[in-house]
């Protein structure tokens, strides 16, 4: 069955209009659904249960395709598994997965891989009684008795830290609240941790004495700029702490020694305006990544004691056509970051000869980054590579030698054969003439005959990369004649910080014309048509399935937005919603007229029209704090009433979960269970 249009026989919850008016400068406007903002109002949770109710009623007929893609991918999973244990000081770190069990059960070994087994943490065992569980951090203290982690049982990302004696198994008596990030002084005893504002911006720096209650904890540093937020760690040499204050745009850095981690911080470079840095340890100097007259970012570094600009010198200047991402300094090698022509890239380089190489990989798209490296003392790199044909594969490089050992290729079961997939990377024109790189996987045999159902999804925000990575998930959209497709649009740093600026502010709408451009390529080379094309993408990415659907309704037939950061003007606007303040960095600020208007030009929910709208799955989570779950349901509602199509209308809301939907892996698959199946109907393929 293709579901074309709604149950008739289900009829979805239609949101009651209650005027409310918003100002902004002179404007006045009239958000009928803005009393779905008050969430401990019943009306609004029995709304939010009435649609997911018709949801499942829509989507009742395709229960058995759910549970077959379900007992697919689960299929495709080892369930009891192990990663591949890193080594810190005279220990062997790992976590494992058992068959049956949701989460990771954390583990060490002492002295050698056949040593016993010591189970630091079952993270199955903490979420007993939960809908939901989330780690925040596991740091071990340098002495290794010690183990400070966090946990969130609600997806508000509000994590309480408690500390766990490894020798005693016994948990010391205080417990903190509302903490991001955390750090070990080199003395076991002093513990560093970020603390949540209202808003959920970390903002203050304590130290705490393991042992004491928090209300004795020093406060050593209290952001109270809103367009900042701090976090701590610590470098790899374990010489420093680090202090990181940062904006969407701007940077400050202040270091300790962690043999003294009851002194003071002390400042590298007080913030200026627009300019961004990160800092790396190496023995007497600190390295400097920085984007000050370098728009792509160089490498400098400083004498430890005096890191000050005016001591910085250049090892890396800035290049037009390589992107600086940032360095990892070993005893005697620099592991530089770099992204060229749209691929991220890996440079060694040798401290005592300058010398420096390029790791190679086979993929024409693919993705890799750093694995867990916690040792300074080394030659070995670990890194971890994949791409839209190869598992998720954890390499050690030897740095000096440049041989490199697979310790691990993540098992696909059910015989994957990598040799029946084609992935490959086309170029699409923008409408000034930019080009715009796609990446694409399909199994092999598929011909450009103009008619193949096609997913495409991007993001295009922040300046993250949607670099391309291995799914065994997508085998069930692959298998079944499914393309599937990656735009690597501005707004991203696919091709340089340049691509980020010019999809961003007063250039954000490039984001949605260069998402455009993809999917009309991929129809006029004959790899899809409009009535076979899906788009998806979640959060930011979500808003630009808004703003796409908005200009070109005609150009998709279906879509999936998850959690979708769809009313842009609005929730910037609010000062006391999460995260906002700092977005006007990103977005604009729209106190500012020329902001305002053009926010609103482009915002999702300030251009619902009355007119037809492809098919449409949106999802939200009511504890969501980074995108709140009336964001999508005023938008749903918005739609369902002014939108002339019969076509589907879909709101699901996890109502006990976050941003980032449920967290065992067996309710996550569930969920992407439910989204194929959604898509797959809309393709004609419910049966296949």
């Amino acid at each position: 069955m293709n579901l074309n249009s709604e149950n008739s026989s289900t009829r979805p919850p239609i949101a009651q209009k209650r005027p409310t008016i918003l100002s902004a400068h002179a404007d006045q406007r009239i958000d009928d659904y803005y009393w779905l903002r008050d969430r401990d109002n019943p009306e609004v949770l029995a709304y939010l249960d009435a649609e997911n109710d018709h949801t499942q009623a829509v989507m009742a007929h395709t229960e058995s395709l759910q549970t077959a893609l379900y007992d697919e991918m689960l299929g495709r999973i080892q369930e009891t598994d192990l990663s591949v244990p890193y080594r810190k000081g005279e220990f062997y770190y790992y976590s494992r997965t058992e068959t049956g069990k949701a989460y990771p059960i954390y583990c060490r070994k002492q002295g050698s891989l056949d040593a016993p087994e010591e189970i630091l943490l079952d993270q199955n065992a903490l979420a007993e009684g939960h809908d939901f569980l989330e780690i925040g951090v596991l740091a071990v203290s340098p002495n290794h008795r010690v183990l400070a982690y966090s946990i969130d049982t609600t997806g508000a990302e509000r994590y309480r830290l408690r500390f766990l004696n490894l020798e005693t198994r016994e948990h010391f008596p205080e417990e903190i609240l509302d903490t991001a990030g955390v750090a070990w002084g080199n003395d076991n005893q002093t513990v560093f941790y970020a603390q949540l504002d209202e808003a959920n911006r970390p903002y203050k720096l304590w130290r705490h004495a393991l042992g004491n209650a928090s209300t004795d904890d020093v406060l050593l540093h209290h952001e109270t700029d809103e367009f900042f937020y701090l976090d701590i760690g610590k470098t790899r040499s374990q010489a420093y702490l680090l202090l990181g204050l940062h904006s969407k745009i701007t940077s400050e850095v202040h270091f300790l020694d962690a043999n003294r981690p009851t002194g003071e911080f002390q400042v590298i470079q007080p913030r200026s305006q627009g300019v961004e840095y990160s800092v790396e340890h190496h023995r007497d100097y600190f390295y400097i990544t920085t984007n000050e007259l370098a728009l792509n970012f160089k490498l400098m570094k400083a004498p430890v004691t005096a890191p000050a600009k005016e001591h910085w010198e250049t090892v890396i200047p800035h290049r037009e056509d390589v992107l600086l991402e940032g360095v990892s300094a070993f005893a005697n090698h620099l592991v530089i970051h770099e992204r060229k022509a749209g691929l991220p890239t890996l440079q060694i380089r040798q401290l005592t000869t300058g010398e420096s190489h390029y790791i190679s990989f086979p993929d024409p798209t693919y993705n890799v980054g750093e694995g867990a490296n916690p040792e300074f003392n080394t030659n070995i790199l670990r890194f971890n590579y994949t791409s839209l044909v190869t598992p998720w594969s954890v390499f050690d490089y030897n740095m000096d030698t440049q041989e490199r050992e697979l310790k691990k290729e993540t098992p696909v079961l059910g015989g994957y054969d990598r040799t029946q997939y084609t992935s490959d990377r086309l170029m699409a024109t923008a409408l000034d003439g930019t080009l715009v790189p796609i990446s694409i996987v399909y199994k092999k045999g598929i011909q450009q005959t103009g008619d193949n159902p096609l997913l495409l999804t991007g993001y295009g925000s922040y300046g993250y990369s949607y670099d391309p990575g291995f799914s065994s998930n997508r085998l069930s959209l692959l298998d079944r004649g499914v393309l599937v497709a990656i735009a690597h649009i501005r707004g991203g740093s696919e091709m340089g910080r340049r691509w980020y600026e010019d999809g961003k502010f007063l250039q954000k709408k490039n984001t949605f014309t260069d998402f455009i451009a993809c999917a009309e390529y991929l129809i006029e080379q004959g790899w899809t048509s409009s009535q076979q094309l899906a788009i998806s993408g979640g959060s930011a990415g979500g808003l630009l399935m808004g703003a796409v659907i908005n200009l070109r309704p005609d150009l998709f037939h279906a879509v999936v937005a998850d959690v979708p950061f769809v009313d842009v003007v609005t929730t910037i606007l609010d000062d006391d919603l999460p995260l906002s303040v700092m977005e006007r960095e990103e977005w604009g600020d729209p106190n500012d007229k020329l902001y305002y208007d053009y926010m609103k030009s482009y915002s999702p929910y300030d251009n619902v029209e009355a007119k037809a709208y492809p098919n449409l799955l949106i999802t939200a989570g009511l504890n969501d704090s980074r995108v709140a779950y009336w964001e999508p349901a005023k938008w749903t509602a918005k739609l369902r009433s002014l939108k002339t199509d019969t076509n589907v209308l879909l709101l699901k809301t996890n109502m006990g979960a976050g941003h980032g939907g449920a967290s065992g892996r067996y309710e996550s698959l569930k969920e992407i269970a439910f989204e194929y199946a959604f898509l797959l109907d809309q393709w004609g393929l419910a049966t296949a």
